[in-house]
């Protein structure tokens, strides 16, 4: 009788278990690294937690892509790329975005190319999309970050 009862209530322990936020891992010149949400809300994006040691640090030499794995929750939503960078000559450029992922056609995966080979990457931030929508000061309509995942870029050579 005791067998049964004893995987009976594993069962019972795991099922109460605090759900775990999502990990994406990054992956550049052969190392990879699992970052957790420096910021998780609720579907409504409210109800945030935040994590401020949660952003991961990769080195990334110029002109180099960025491999992003996300799991199944975050592929099967709305989510996006954005990443800031710098040219060749080291100025700062204007952050761009990849375009949006939804659930009509589900993404696992992301390989983020800068525009010109001697570009250096600096920050990448996963983005996951809520149910709120607002409006801007320009008049459009922008989805309200729930998750954020953050990569900085060490590029030192």
């Amino acid at each position: 009788m005791r067998r049964v009862l004893l995987p009976l209530s594993l069962l019972v322990l795991a099922g109460c278990a605090a759900p775990v936020d999502p990990e994406v891992t990054f992956y550049a010149d052969g190392e990879a690294i699992n970052v957790r949400p420096s910021q998780y809300c609720d579907l409504q994006s409210e109800n945030c937690e935040a994590d401020a040691d949660a952003a991961g640090v990769l080195r990334v030499r110029p002109g180099k892509p960025v491999q992003i794995s996300v799991p199944g929750d975050l592929a099967e939503s709305a989510w996006s790329v954005k990443f800031t960078y710098r040219n060749g000559r080291g100025e700062p450029q204007e952050p761009l975005r990849s375009k949006l992922f939804t659930e009509r056609d589900p993404r696992y995966a992301y390989t983020l190319v800068l525009p010109n080979p001697d570009d250096q990457l600096e920050s990448v931030e996963v983005q996951q999309y809520g149910a709120r929508i607002q409006s801007s000061t320009t008049g459009a309509f922008d989805f309200v970050a729930r998750g954020t995942w953050v990569l900085s870029v060490d590029d030192r050579v």
